[in-house]
């Protein structure tokens, strides 16, 4: 009767973590169009996010004693971990969503991830996903469709657009199903900071050439230095170490579903904030999205045995 009580409160504990790393992601968006509307390329504040979030997790990690030596054989999937995202994940996202001319388009195309990470959760991991669980992540990407949708215009280069952000997806499901094989030897913290470490090298060329290409000293402003940190401590740091434990406790598939949230959550945060407001049927979509995770969750108990 203890150890239930106990496994209940562990999963409870781990919904709550996951959650609140949504939340961060979904305050990102607001950090982030605060910098694009200053002006600033997204390639310098993008890599300058990245490169302080892997010093702050290797101050953390030094201090507590917990910085562990990569083994050769896993050095392979810390480069493609970092490969998949941050790089390809950030790069295809922020000029997907620019070529398409719609964030609603892109949004959905983003909230199909756990659509591909079913897949990739039964293939690579064993996942069980049962009828419910897939009716559940379907009816949240329907909300998701009914938050997101308006009136936005389309760019002349959609299709590129588009595929931009099918190979954001994709990336997030690699990325995803690296993390949880190397969460059972390493810790959260220390997979998160070799990510940003490895992930802020790759970004470093762009970083030199188009990030800095126009610099000045607004760029070392408190207003533009403020968002940044936010973004490097908040919503990259401590979410993707959070992150990295949901992953490990739930799985790829399930997981996904939470991170498909996001977009609801931006929309709510900039409803909390007075710069967005909700229709009736975006609201729908909320309570929809919700009842869709509650069903995407959900582990039928294994029938007991009598002797």
């Amino acid at each position: 009767m203890q150890l239930n009580k106990d496994l209940k409160k562990s999963k409870i504990l781990i919904y709550l973590v996951s959650v609140f790393a949504i939340i961060l992601w979904g305050i990102s968006y607001i950090w982030t169009d605060m910098l694009i509307n200053l002006g600033i390329p997204v390639f310098y504040f993008v890599f300058v996010r990245i490169l302080l979030a892997g010093i702050i997790l290797f101050l953390f990690n030094a201090t507590k004693g917990r910085i562990t030596k990569i083994r050769r054989k896993d050095l392979p999937k810390f480069l493609l971990l970092a490969f998949f995202e941050p790089f390809i994940y950030f790069l295809c996202e922020s000029y997907g969503i620019k070529e398409t001319g719609s964030p609603t388009l892109s949004a959905m195309i983003i909230a199909t991830i756990p659509i591909f990470s079913i897949g990739a959760g039964m293939l690579f991991f064993k996942e069980k996903i049962n009828i419910l669980n897939i009716f559940g992540i379907l009816l949240c990407i329907g909300g998701i469709c009914l938050v997101v949708m308006s009136r936005d215009e389309i760019g002349e280069n959609v299709i590129f657009g588009i595929i931009l952000l099918v190979i954001a997806v994709l990336s997030e499901v690699g990325h995803a199903s690296i993390t949880k094989s190397l969460s059972f030897d390493y810790s959260s913290q220390v997979i998160v900071m070799y990510q940003f470490l490895i992930g802020s090298v790759y970004l470093l060329p762009l970083f030199l050439t188009k990030g800095i290409e126009n610099f000045d000293m607004t760029y070392l402003s408190a207003e533009v230095l403020y968002p940044v940190v936010c973004l490097a401590f908040l919503c990259s740091s401590l979410a993707f170490s959070l992150w990295v434990s949901t992953i490990k406790s739930l799985g790829v598939a399930k997981s996904s579903i939470f991170s498909a949230l996001i977009p609801v959550v931006a929309a709510i945060v900039a409803w909390i904030l007075g710069q967005e407001s909700l229709n009736g049927r975006q609201l729908l979509g909320i309570a929809i999205s919700t009842v869709g995770v509650i069903c995407s969750q959900y582990t039928s108990k294994p029938a007991v045995t009598r002797n």
